[in-house]
């Protein structure tokens, strides 16, 4: 059979070809978006299940317990009270959220509003007596505020420089120095009702160290101990040798809430 050559016999075939591609971009338009739909509920990063009926969300943020520790602990006693919700503790947030039942949450909120409390602080007075023999001096004291889970620093004396090495440049020689923190020194902390106290006494020797001359002895002594506090009654901690003396300081602290 022989085809025609004639252009109208070509126009012919063109709007049923047309129509046909028309009708088949169609349903493939037709078929992209459940697809997509799918891939983009995948991508969200929601979960794929539902979530169990009556499960609920909640963040709870926390006003003075924002210690990394004291978060901890609260996570780890709110889980093992509840152990069907999940309970997590937002750094960035200070806060926990917490995922469970409405009275799962309700026993959280409750908890919580009785342990975010006010830190209540300290004042601590420190005596120290000293004693040669039978002689007693007068008593010497400081006061220092403590919050409990910080740790309060006290420094009283002198910074000594000391040689600690030595370079040339250009037939020069340099030193190269650095301070030490030379008398009394008190470092106190609160968890709880137990007192931690650090008490350190140090002073410079009359030898000198067989390095040589430019360098001094330092001599120490320090006190370090957990006690039980109590407000309002002193309690003695223990006593110290004064260095290069025969003299001795017994220590005691009492301790008074600040409201």
């Amino acid at each position: 059979m022989k085809l025609s050559s004639n252009p109208a016999q070509k126009h012919t075939y063109r709007p049923f070809t047309f129509s046909i591609l028309s009708i088949a971009l169609a349903m493939a338009f037709a078929l992209i978006p459940a697809p997509m739909a799918r891939a983009q509920s995948q991508s969200s990063g929601e979960p794929s299940e539902p979530q169990p009926a009556g499960q609920a969300y909640q963040t709870l943020h926390l006003a003075n317990l924002t210690q990394q520790n004291e978060a901890n602990d609260i996570v780890t006693d709110l889980r093992n009270m509840l152990p069907r919700a999940r309970i997590y503790y937002v750094a960035t947030q200070q806060a926990i959220s917490i995922r469970g039942g409405e009275d799962d949450i309700a026993l959280a909120q409750k908890i919580l509003a009785e342990i975010d409390q006010p830190r209540k602080a300290y004042r601590l007075t420190y005596t120290f007596t000293e004693t040669d023999g039978s002689q007693r001096a007068d008593p010497q004291r400081y006061s220092l505020i403590v919050v409990p889970g910080k740790t309060t620093l006290f420094r009283r004396g002198s910074k000594v420089p000391i040689v600690t090495g030595v370079s040339k440049e250009n037939s020069n020689e340099l030193s190269q120095v650095q301070y030490e923190d030379i008398g009394l020194h008190i470092e106190a902390d609160i968890e709880g009702v137990r007192l931690h106290t650090k008490v350190e006494q140090s002073s410079l020797a009359e030898e000198r160290s067989v390095l040589g001359a430019q360098d001094p002895v330092v001599q120490q002594t320090y006190l370090d101990g957990m006690s039980t506090l109590e407000q309002g009654k002193p309690m003695v901690l223990g006593s110290l040798d004064i260095p290069g003396t025969g003299r001795r300081q017994q220590i005691e602290v009492s301790a008074e809430a600040i409201p």
